[in-house]
């Protein structure tokens, strides 16, 4: 599915193939799930001062996790981690595990203790003029139940590593999906307990167990991928070192998203006490299909760039590089054009119901239109920062995102007064295409070509394709929201049927201009079907 050329040292191409498919449906389900929390939370609590609240409240511990933990350690300790595997060093890359598993969970303990014990003084530094003092103190109060999952989360980042690094991706895809599902249980059980604005507690809640439960379930899979914890803490290791100095500009590159996004809720919060909760639910449609394409096919090639790398492939690497790029332009080009153009109905759909009215509605989807525009770069930027991460690069997209953060601060700051929400949003999808480019840009000075032309070629035909199917999708929701009105089931039919003419025509398109990985796509679905068939 995403490279035919990449040598052996990269992989098998059908194993590529299969554990991004797996993952994918796994991590489809999981931002299903996820939707469904969200929908859940909204009925209950819209674009309410106390959503936003737990907004603000979460994505403080949630941007110190990409930054010391979870995704960012993943990142910096795979690399080493393969590289010792790839050389025959099992003993040694076990004992790097161990090592920093006891290292996390020391670090992040105190962090968190910390962290918990100044809550007063860290928070309001986030929290702009259009929060009540009394909506200062309930996020005060929630970040203190949310900090712990930093020790939860920088562990299960360690697990789900090695985990990955021996090609085993099913069970830290569908966790997720476990996570959401607790945390619905949460918000339906626990907020009868509590009483007017501290009902969103049992969000909180949820969060903290919902955590404890995913790092359960993927624990028991280190056996089954032969891992044996040693009680070493070895900190003088250079490999551990190794790691560590590796972290420092990996915890920049993949902290950026978190960090835009907090920049945004920021920002939002000079707007009004809507607007944090408004760009967090735009965010949250918006990462549905960032997350089953570009984040699948970003984790499943990592390990075989850093086998590339290790052994000197400069070709398989480029050969798949090139191949992921190109397939998350062919999936996230037209899921921008759709998400855009049905921006208003998609967002009624999912949640206008409860306290989510109208006027929320039209909140979160001026957010969301402009969040759109961002999709393809920013899967792009995903992979991007991965393939410098396993050239042991990482300090290029460090200062390109130190770089994205400040324009988006500028821009955001420069733009909210006069277009309200859609400014900071803004920011973000001017600093997403800057960052892209510099990527592009310096990825090419380091392997000397990167197929820019047949990338270009294939973004204009798949444009093309996505710009017809968005115009039908529309046309199409418009026939059958005029016939069948707003209830439940004819948005579901409306806007699911403007959605499956414009995927449909979409997909006949990019055959009909035989875009490469379209091609390869139906070829590899074609051979799976007949694999079962026979």
């Amino acid at each position: 599915m995403l490279s035919e050329n990449a040598s052996e040292s990269s992989g098998p191409a059908p194993r590529v193939a299969r554990n991004t498919t797996i993952f994918a449906v796994a991590t489809s389900l999981s931002r299903i799930a996820g939707l469904g929390r969200e929908v859940v939370a909204s009925s209950y609590f819209g674009t309410s001062g106390p959503f936003s609240a737990f907004t603000l409240a979460f994505q403080v511990p949630n941007l110190v996790r990409s930054l010391v933990a979870d995704a960012a350690l993943s990142a910096a300790f795979v690399p080493v981690f393969v590289e010792l595997l790839s050389t025959g060093k099992k003993k040694e890359a076990f004992r790097l595990a161990s090592t920093l598993a006891l290292l996390i969970f020391f670090a992040l303990g105190v962090l968190s203790g910390l962290f918990i014990l100044f809550a007063g003084f860290i928070m309001p530094l986030f929290i702009g003029g259009g929060f009540s003092p009394t909506l200062v103190d309930l996020t005060v109060g929630l970040s203190q139940v949310l900090f712990p999952i930093l020790v939860l989360l920088g562990l299960n980042g360690l697990v789900v590593g090695i985990l990955n690094a021996r090609d085993h991706f099913t069970i830290p895809a569908i966790a997720p999906v476990v996570w959401n599902l607790v945390i619905i249980a949460a918000l339906v059980l626990l907020r009868p307990q509590f009483h007017g604005d501290n009902q969103i507690y049992a969000y909180a809640i949820g969060v903290l167990v919902a955590t404890g439960v995913q790092l359960l379930m993927a624990l028991p899979m280190l056996s089954r991928v032969g891992f044996h914890f040693e009680f070493a803490f070895d900190w003088k290791n250079p490999h551990v070192r190794q790691v560590l100095r590796l972290m420092v500009p990996v915890t920049v590159g993949l902290g950026v998203i978190n960090v835009d996004l907090l920049i945004n809720s920021s920002v939002g919060s000079l707007i009004s006490d809507q607007a944090p909760r408004a760009i967090d639910a735009a965010f949250r449609i918006y990462m549905l299909p960032q997350g089953i394409f570009s984040v699948a096919v970003s984790t499943v090639l990592f390990p075989a760039l850093g086998r590339a790398v290790a052994t000197d492939d400069t070709d398989g690497l480029r050969a798949l590089q090139a191949r992921g790029v190109r397939t998350i332009v062919l999936l996230l080009v037209p899921a921008a054009a759709l998400t855009a153009i049905l921006a208003v109905p998609i967002v009624q759909l999912v949640y206008q119901r409860g306290e989510f009215g109208p006027a929320s509605t039209q909140l979160v989807a001026d957010a969301l239109i402009w969040f759109s525009v961002s999709l393809p770069f920013a899967g792009a930027n995903l992979l991007l920062t991965r393939t410098f991460f396993a050239m042991r690069a990482a300090w290029i997209p460090t200062f390109l995102a130190l770089g994205n953060l400040i324009v988006n601060a500028i821009i955001s700051f420069a733009l909210y007064k006069p277009l309200g929400i859609a400014g900071p949003v803004i920011g973000t999808v001017i600093a997403s295409i800057g960052m892209t480019a510099g990527q592009l840009w310096f990825l090419r000075k380091r392997l000397g070509h990167i197929e820019m032309g047949t990338l270009v070629s294939s973004t204009i035909q798949v444009g093309i394709a996505s710009a017809i199917s968005a115009v039908a999708a529309w046309g199409v929701w418009s026939v059958i929201d005029s016939a069948l009105g707003q209830s439940l089931l004819g948005q579901l039919a409306s806007v699911g049927g403007g959605l499956a003419v414009g995927i449909a025509l979409y997909g006949v398109g990019v055959m009909l201009l035989k875009v490469p990985e379209a091609i390869v796509i139906r070829d590899r679905l074609g051979q799976a079907l007949r694999a079962r068939r026979g």
